[in-house]
């Protein structure tokens, strides 16, 4: 097609050949033909010339028509190019033009944070920098860009949200159920066996019965001792008042009725001595129990002849029986009453006999070593500690009788 152009309306065409357009001597009418596109003064006004050296005529040049007037020949074609692009003073482009600037709006309060981050940003592009967005920095600007910027990142309100991708999953987290039935089905997991109930049951009972176990020999070891100890300091100083004030005198007393005073000194033992074996009423109550009732009944302290024999807690409820076992031949024991002091020799002990062995209580005790009456003292408590399997006997023998108004009686002097 280009050997059908028309000629422009100064009578020229593109040139005779090739040879013409690429160095030839061209047609005058030829732009071309002028100069070729080898010739350094073709181009050479655009980069380095003056605007006066540029090509005044049509064609290719940049002159003051683009392309012509007329384009192809033809005059449906003229109206899209017939605009020039450069007026004729300004026929060339300057020398190392300046890049066009930017179109920057008119600042206002609101939006002149985000404008001037904008423009940093685009400036930045330009010089090669690294833009705020892509650099490990909060963007230059204001509540505006700072929020644009995190929305971009992290979603509206996600700023200080860790990146999903980056955050490591726990292996063992649990997952959430994509149905109802893997739902059911995971409920069903965690729902403990019937074994695993059985289990926890039998061990709440078993620490229920070792809580209750605990409790009870706290019981029986401390409080019972502390609460016998009280009962029996009051019952002897209520006894020691009425002896002051003359209400009891020698005779026979009921059941869980006190009426002497027991002591050990090498055991510091002082408790008070009542009618009756009976545990609610006497031995419970921390103090030791005169064999008086029913087939063991044995003689009063003040009897010519006879054995006094007594019971009392090894354990628990006051104990004051406890270490009787620790007596050895002529320790002191004193049995105090209204008028007089008794005074008996520790002499003989046995260490372990039956419950059912009375015996020990007659008036010559067997397994004692006395072989004729005397006034004799019998010790009976349980052996061994903690239990009541056996009888533990001690066995003393009256040494002296002593009127309250001579005075305590050495033993307890000392």
């Amino acid at each position: 097609m280009t050997a059908l152009r028309p000629e422009r309306e100064s009578g020229t065409s593109y040139g005779q050949s090739s040879a013409d357009f690429y160095g030839g001597a061209g047609d005058q009418g030829t732009p071309y033909g002028q100069q070729p596109y080898g010739d350094p003064g073709a181009h050479g006004d655009w980069y380095g010339g003056t605007a006066a050296a540029a090509p005044a005529q049509g064609g290719y040049g940049y002159g003051s028509e683009r392309y012509g007037a007329q384009t192809y020949g033809t005059e449906e074609y003229q109206e899209p190019y017939a605009q020039p692009r450069y007026t004729q003073a300004q026929s060339t482009r300057p020398q190392h033009a300046e890049p066009q600037q930017p179109y920057i709006p008119p600042a206002d309060d609101e939006t002149v944070a985000l404008r001037i981050a904008d423009t940093a940003v685009a400036a930045g592009a330009r010089s090669g920098a690294p833009s705020a967005e892509t650099a490990d920095e909060s963007p230059v600007g204001g509540r505006a860009a700072r929020r644009r910027a995190a929305k971009r990142r992290h979603g509206r309100r996600g700023a200080g949200r860790p990146d999903p991708q980056t955050v490591e999953t726990e292996p063992d987290a649990p997952t959430a159920p994509r149905s109802r039935l893997e739902a059911r089905r995971q409920a069903r997991a965690r729902k403990p066996s019937a074994a695993t109930l059985a289990s926890r049951a039998i061990g709440e009972v078993f620490i229920t019965t070792g809580v209750l176990m605990l409790l009870f020999v706290s019981y029986q070891l401390w409080w019972t001792n502390v609460r016998a100890h009280a009962q029996a300091d009051k019952e002897a100083s209520s006894l020691q008042d009425d002896w002051a004030s003359g209400k009891r005198n020698p005779g026979s007393f009921e059941p869980g009725q006190g009426f002497a005073l027991l002591h050990i000194p090498k055991l510091d033992v002082v408790v008070p001595i009542a009618e009756g074996i009976s545990n609610k009423q006497v031995l419970d109550r921390g103090m030791v129990g005169h064999y008086g009732e029913g087939k063991l009944k044995t003689a009063m302290p003040d009897a010519k002849t006879g054995n006094f024999a007594l019971a009392g807690h090894r354990n628990t409820h006051g104990e004051p029986f406890r270490y009787i076992n620790r007596l050895t031949p002529g320790d002191d024991i004193v049995v105090e009453t209204q008028d007089k002091y008794f005074v008996y020799k520790m002499a003989s002990v046995l260490p372990v006999t039956s419950p059912s062995n009375v015996s020990v209580l007659e008036p010559v005790p067997r397994g004692s070593g006395f072989t004729e009456p005397g006034r004799y003292i019998t010790l009976t408590t349980c052996t061994p500690e903690f239990t009541s399997k056996y009888r533990l006997i001690v066995w003393g023998k009256m040494v002296e009788e002593r009127p309250r108004s001579k005075g305590k009686p050495d033993a307890l002097v000392s």
